[in-house]
């Protein structure tokens, strides 16, 4: 199925002046995937300037990219828009095949209309008989398709809500609620927060008042008792005190003076910390009861609007066609928390399926909207679908970085910041603002609360307090609840360690921010690794679990299902206990496809400390990492009773990217506590090699190297040893490196060699004694000349783990 969405690979150009169009200049991309300068945004016949808000396309010709002011755009004249007049008499009589549609084109732009605009709704969803052989297509009288009608967005409409497998009515906002009813609401809603706001702000200088006066009197009470004490000591002395003592007994009450006073003022300090806390948490709750009020009741001024334009226009329906249509209108009330029929896959597989309109909201991101009616119609405008709708709102939010803003006092009343005030005065956040423009879009949002396992969590920890307390959202689009977590899915810096870009101006040249897409409409099946809700309906599963079970479960990070990675043992828990000899083995299978980019790291140290050595040898040569057909494996042998925290990482590469030997970046996937009560084996170290799996399965999936001789990551030897090798592409300069414990590399180098014949390469090993050997292999791609040659260095290929017997 065709998306709407495709990031497109054309050079961004401004459609005026035909030069580039830079980001942080750039407007679009618009009609046709066109872009323009801010300063060529204006009317093509009049030369307004124009903004995302007031510019039009031309409906009539779809070739026209232009944009026009509301005075300058075609349109069509008055009277003419019936079926007599655009041929499609016959056509709004007759049944529809879905597929005669092109359902690749849209349109875009303010002056877009859909089905219901023109009245052909019921048309659209009904069987056309007089085509339903492809293969006997003609274009007959009364023929049709989105260019002739100029109501793709219409079209796809329909196309995208029946991916979800619901047809839901959906309507752009402007059809039935104006912008002026719309806003009268929000400036009365604006008008209860700055009351609310001067609440806070009375409440918090009272506070801060009573305390000051509490610790002003403690002070002087204080103070009078120093000052008195001194007196008594020097009049009891008087007679027998000599200068120097009085002057002692001075600088020590001076002393006790200003320490007096520096405790004090700690413990002011403190109150006052207490209080904030306190109120603050305060103000958070009502600011949420408010917002929930004004989410209602905006909600229900949507709803009742929609409402009253679908009666009329049932009531025209009757009288002008017997023609009915079944279609699932977006509920009007709040409906109850139930498990969603489909998956996030069955709505989409990539998010660059929302390329255009995750542009569209990085643009509005970058103006000014004094108003949330204003901004949320921006972001919403040319949504079709409920799904368009949360996700140009989750990606707003996720590019304005919330945590980092940084709000003035003197914030001017008409700018975005002003909107925010929530933020500003740190009684509203991610979850309260996507709940509060939700209601502006018309869509059901709940805020939920529970644990989740944040920053400073660790596998095995009990949620016992309110120190991994959280809060998140759910979303009714697609037919169902959906969980969204904007705060986790906010953007982040990535590359922050790379140094800047020879010739940039300044540091921001050189950083890139991500956002992650895991944490919208997350599955509820995944979501529950990570979060808790108290309310257990809100589980979304059909088979809730336990706070006990949800503690249990191992600690995963959204990588590990984004790379679409699985525990192989369905008994893995977060905490995990070795046998009588300290091992224990984490299986994470991966799907087939990623298989061959995958490539896995892990660390090893000793839980709740940063201590990863143990006996002067690092913890890493304590877990022997391998891979077989798709499930890789971390056996762990502790060496010591006690705990240690395994982290594993992971990252997707090509085997070009690794072949470069450049230093590549790992990223978390999943992390767990290994328990070692009862050791009754001495562990040794494996040898010194360097990190990563055993085997041969890397030189496989990288190098295209074939094991011919040794299959396995363990080799059980006699003195001498042959391991061979099948290259099934160019390979060359390939070295072989022994290491044993308690001997140094370059003693052993002379009992490895290798030789290559054709398409083989063999490895001739000699073991000076018996014992456990490991085996390094390097090699790089041959290039095809010298001068790039430089730059693919010798990159590690495989090892394997010997075990030499005579």
């Amino acid at each position: 199925m065709a998306h709407r969405y495709s990031s497109g690979s054309r050079e961004s150009v401004c459609l005026r002046c035909n030069l580039t169009v830079y980001q942080v200049d750039k407007i679009g991309p618009l009609k046709d995937f066109t872009f323009f300068h801010q300063n060529c945004f204006k009317c093509s016949v009049c030369g307004t300037k124009l903004t995302l808000r007031t510019y039009y396309n031309n409906q009539q010709d779809q070739d026209d990219k232009e944009v026009y002011c509301q005075s300058h755009v075609p349109r069509t004249g008055p009277g003419h828009l019936d079926g007599t007049s655009v041929g499609i008499k016959a056509a709004l009589k007759a049944p529809r095949q879905n597929y005669i549609v092109n359902d690749q084109i849209r349109g875009s732009g303010k002056g877009t209309f859909d089905a219901d605009a023109i009245g052909i709704k019921s048309v659209l969803s009904s069987p056309r008989v007089h085509e339903a052989d492809s293969r006997h297509r003609h274009h007959s009288a009364g023929t049709f398709d989105a260019n002739a009608l100029h109501i793709a967005h219409g079209i796809n409409a329909t196309k995208v809500q029946k991916r979800y497998g619901v047809e839901q009515c959906v309507r752009k906002l402007d059809e039935f609620l104006d912008e002026d009813t719309q806003k009268g609401l929000e400036m009365r809603h604006r008008a209860e927060e700055d009351a609310l706001y001067r609440q806070f702000a009375k409440k918090r200088a009272e506070e801060e008042t009573h305390i000051n006066h509490a610790i002003q009197q403690e002070w002087e009470k204080e103070l009078e008792k120093l000052t008195s004490r001194f007196q008594v000591e020097l009049r009891t002395k008087k007679k027998k005190i000599s200068n120097e003592e009085e002057k002692a007994l001075t600088l020590k009450q001076q002393k006790e003076k200003r320490d007096l006073e520096k405790n004090m003022t700690v413990k002011l300090d403190r109150k006052k910390e207490s209080m904030t806390r306190k109120l603050l948490e305060q103000e958070r709750a009502a600011t949420a009861d408010l917002v929930d009020k004004h989410s209602k009741e905006m909600i229900n001024l949507i709803n009742q609007k929609r409402v009253e334009l679908e009666r009329r226009e049932s009531l025209y329906s009757d009288r002008e066609s017997n023609v009915t249509e079944e279609l699932v209108p977006y509920p009007t009330h709040t409906p109850p928390p139930s498990p969603p029929q489909l998956s996030k896959s069955d709505i989409y597989n990539d998010p660059v399926v929302f390329a255009e309109l995750d542009q569209v909201a990085i643009n509005v991101a970058q103006e000014d909207q004094v108003t949330f009616t204003d901004l949320v119609r921006l972001l919403i405008g040319q949504c079709v679908t409920d799904v368009e709708k949360a996700r140009a709102i989750f990606r707003w939010i996720t590019v304005k970085n919330l945590n980092t803003m940084i709000f003035d006092d003197d914030i001017n009343a008409d700018t975005p910041m002003a909107i925010l005030r929530g933020i500003k005065h740190g009684t509203e956040s991610y979850h309260v603002l996507f709940k509060r423009l939700c209601s502006y879009a018309g869509l059901h949002c709940v805020v939920i609360k529970g644990y989740s396992k944040s920053a400073g969590y660790q596998p095995g920890v009990l949620f016992e307090d309110n120190r991994f307390r959280n809060s998140w959202n759910a979303v009714y689009v697609a037919g169902a609840w959906r969980f969204v977590q904007c705060n986790w899915g906010a953007r982040h810096l990535v590359n922050a360690k790379e140094v800047p870009k020879p010739g940039s101006k300044n540091k921001e040249d050189s950083l890139r921010y991500e956002y992650d897409d895991h944490y919208f409409l997350t599955d509820p099946k995944e979501f529950i690794y990570e979060f808790f809700p108290l309310q257990t309906e809100w589980q979304l599963l059909k088979r809730p679990i336990s706070l006990r079970d949800f503690e249990t479960l191992p600690f995963v990070r959204s990588l590990f299902f984004r790379y679409g990675l699985y525990m192989s043992d369905e008994e893995t828990k977060a905490v995990l206990y070795t046998d009588s000899s300290g091992a224990i083995t984490v299986r994470i299978g991966m799907p087939y496809h990623m298989s061959s980019s995958l490539i896995f790291h892990y660390n090893l140290k000793f839980f709740d400390s940063d201590i990863t050595t143990y006996d002067g040898v690092s913890l890493k040569r304590f877990v022997m990492q391998s891979v077989v057909d798709n499930v890789v494996s971390f056996r762990v042998h502790a060496p010591c009773g006690g705990a240690f925290l395994l982290d594993v990482f992971a990252n997707a590469v090509t085997p070009q990217e690794y072949l470069t030997g450049e230093p590549m970046k790992f990223k978390s996937v999943c992390k767990f506590k290994i328990v070692c009560e009862d050791l009754q084996t001495v562990m040794v170290p494996l040898p010194d090699c360097a990190s990563g799996e055993w085997g041969p399965m890397k030189a496989i999936r990288l190098f295209g190297l074939i094991p011919l001789t040794h299959d396995d990551a363990l080799i059980f030897s006699a003195r001498d040893l042959e391991v061979q090798f099948r290259m099934s592409r160019p390979l060359t300069d390939f070295i072989a490196t022994l290491h044993k414990n308690g001997t140094e590399e370059k003693t052993l180098s002379k009992y490895v060699s290798h030789a290559i014949d054709g398409e083989m390469v063999t490895f001739f090993v000699t073991f000076p004694e018996e014992g456990q050997y490991g085996m390094d292999i390097y090699t790089r791609e041959m290039t095809s000349s010298s001068a790039t040659s430089d730059k693919h260095l010798l990159t590690h290929c495989c090892k394997y783990l010997i075990n030499s017997r005579r």
